[in-house]
């Protein structure tokens, strides 16, 4: 890997020297920092203050992702409230919204529903690499299921990543940082992003572009070095948009994106130790047409995603290539009925295929979505309604409704009440549906089942806020009732090579509380606390639920003695989980993560960032061999953010 590293390394070396003293030295005028104003899209199709949206929402802004160390989206997503990134296997992350899993959770771009990977490619995150953080204006997380607007997959939550838009007038930045670790086990990592905006043809035709080139080094194992405890990675994403306004109330765009991706890791098998890659191309198209007209807005919009996935080894026979490929059209439209209501109303249709050699003898199945869904929104002095259903029609399952009622009350200019339940569905995917599916490893052999059943999630939640000047204070209660989850089971030989079968055998309820809080004493001093409790309980076994800790604290405490300089302290608690093997149940064990992150506004153009993080080098592994993720042992991280 050495060798191969070495001339990518001196190439983002280069990149980090140019673009250092091209930014600094740029004669073009910059703006300070922009204040990105709390508005969120994603609850209701329409911006909206993120007080007044029908949903629990997190806000993270480009600022804050700028301020430390982010390597993909779930590193952007540590520390929110109700999210817990945890493992999928191969030292590989997954997000976890409110105890449901990574597979139930929805992720986009600007709206678009990108490839979910998780539930047919084994410990696949790849939902978490699409968008560069230089390319990211915000992102918002909803917490609790939005399959009444978004359909299967949202059944636990959708995250939403808002990319940075075309300006005016010509901008341009760069991120770029290094990262080493202290232990000197490898995992060194070298990141530039790049960001370029502007008009082609002034108030009519715009452009922007993002893109990343990313090397991290794989990280020897500490009981068997010629093993990778994580895999070494070397991404390079690119994206471009073009933003066509022939008038005042029209906007065409066009965007495409492309991405590569090698996953290295030394992996051992019987006594044959081989290197092993694996080798993910992923693209992304999308046509767009919005109007705002005196009656209402219209959206038309034709995009897709594909993921491609082949494997190669030193030794032995390479994992079969997959190739997971989707195609959306979609139409919407809002209506205003008046001044106080608002009525939305869309259709979606959805083509998925899925090309892999383990599903059936052809290597090949397809799938269609259809849906149209109708939401009604009612402001009466201080009181906001949502009604909402969708009807999805699906090629196996066919009808099925997700409705949703929410509400939102204003007592006081401070104080905000919200509420509401909702019903959301995720329906097998197409492997698990194949009667001829199974694959066979050295400790057991799974097979598809095509009479499962759709799994369904009936949420529940209210919450309070208080704001004032310098404090604030959040609460949320809520409830998950989780029906005809989909688990495998033992069928036969459990005591030897054991044969799994999937069923719909289990029901869950999920419980718990969401605190969050922020106090500012001092105009150079702040706190943002949050706390999540969660109960979740397997009700069929009667018996907790598996890698759900049930507490989570995050802390930041920010310090800013001058407007150059700004410094935060990151704390991060995650308490006791329980897990599987076997049948046999085991506890893992509560562990802290601690961070801290000091930035220089060096000029106008140029920023400087130093981070640490794991700064007490809790070693998970130490802990309990029974952890499926790694945590990066205590690491150090300089960079640069130059802009114009």
């Amino acid at each position: 890997m050495s060798n191969r590293f070495s001339g990518r390394e001196q190439r983002l070396l280069a990149t980090f020297i140019l673009g250092s003293n091209a930014l600094t030295h740029s004669a073009l005028g910059a703006d300070g920092p922009e204040e990105i104003p709390q508005v969120v899209v994603t609850a209701t199709f329409i911006e909206q203050k993120l007080e007044d949206a029908p949903a629990s929402i997190t806000v993270i802004g480009r600022e804050e992702l700028n301020n430390r160390p982010v390597q993909d989206l779930a590193d952007a997503l540590q520390g929110a409230a109700g999210v817990h990134v945890g493992g999928v296997g191969l030292a590989r992350r997954g997000i976890s919204i409110r105890g449901m899993s990574n597979e139930y959770t929805l992720t986009m771009i600007d709206g678009r529903r990108v490839s979910q990977t998780a539930g047919v490619i084994g410990h696949s995150e790849s939902d978490v690499g699409w968008v560069p953080t230089e390319g990211i204006e915000r992102i918002e997380v909803v917490r609790g299921p939005m399959s009444s607007l978004y359909g299967s997959d949202a059944l636990g939550g959708v995250i939403n990543i808002i990319t940075r838009p075309a300006t005016d007038e010509w901008r341009a930045s760069m991120t770029s940082r290094g990262e080493w670790r202290e232990d000197g086990r490898g995992g060194e990592v070298l990141q530039t992003g790049l960001y370029l905006a502007g008009p082609l043809v002034q108030d009519v035709l715009g452009i922007s572009t993002y893109g990343e080139f990313r090397d991290r080094e794989p990280t020897a194992s500490a009981a068997d070095p010629r093993l990778s405890e994580m895999e070494g990675r070397e991404v390079t994403t690119g994206n471009v948009t073009l933003n066509w306004t022939p008038d005042g109330a029209q906007r065409i765009s066009l965007n495409y994106g492309q991405g590569k991706e090698d996953r290295e890791r030394n992996a051992l098998t019987g006594r044959n130790y081989y290197v092993t890659t694996d080798l993910i191309d992923r693209r992304q198209y999308a046509f767009s047409h919005t109007g705002q007209w005196r009656w209402g807005d219209t959206t038309l919009r034709a995009y897709g995603t594909k993921l491609e996935k082949t494997n190669r080894r030193s030794s032995g026979a390479p994992v079969r290539p997959q190739l997971l490929e989707d195609r959306t059209y979609d139409a919407r439209t809002s209506l205003n009925l008046g001044d106080a209501n608002r009525l939305s109303v869309g259709g979606e249709w959805r083509e998925e295929e899925l090309f892999d050699t383990s599903m059936n003898a052809e290597g090949y199945d397809s799938t269609r979505h259809r849906a149209v869904f109708l939401q009604d929104e009612w402001q009466l002095q201080r009181w906001l309604f949502v009604l909402g259903t969708r009807y999805d029609d699906h090629d196996i399952f066919g009808g099925q409704n997700s409705p949703r009622a929410y509400a939102v009350y204003h007592p006081s200019d401070n104080v905000t009440i919200k509420g509401g339940v909702g019903r959301g569905f995720k329906a097998p995917n197409l492997k698990l549906l194949s009667p001829e599916y199974s694959v066979t490893t050295s400790q057991f052999v799974v097979y598809g089942n095509p009479d499962l059943d759709p799994e369904f999630n009936t949420s529940y939640e209210l919450g309070a806020s208080y704001d004032a000047d310098r404090w604030s204070l959040q609460a949320t209660l809520f409830q998950n009732d989780v029906d005809d989850l989909i688990q495998s089971y033992c069928a036969a030989d459990c005591d030897a090579l054991r044969v799994l079968n999937y069923e719909n055998v289990e029901e869950a309820r999920i419980r718990g509380v969401e605190v969050a809080a922020s106090l500012a004493p001092l105009p150079q001093l702040s706190m943002d606390l949050n706390y999540t409790f969660l109960n979740a309980k397997d009700l069929t076994a009667d018996q907790p639920l598996a890698e759900k800790p049930k507490h989570a604290i995050n802390l930041t405490l920010k310090w800013s003695p001058t407007t150059k300089l700004n410094a935060q302290l990151r704390g991060n608690y995650y308490g006791k989980q329980t897990m599987y093997s076997s049948e046999v149940r085991y506890g893992l064990p509560d562990y802290t993560l601690w961070g801290a992150d000091l930035n220089y506004q060096l000029t106008s153009h140029f920023k400087l960032h130093l981070s640490g993080d794991n700064l007490s080098d809790e070693d998970l592994a130490a802990l309990s061999s029974r952890f499926n993720y790694v945590e990066v042992g205590r690491s150090y991280s300089a960079g640069f953010t130059g802009s114009f």
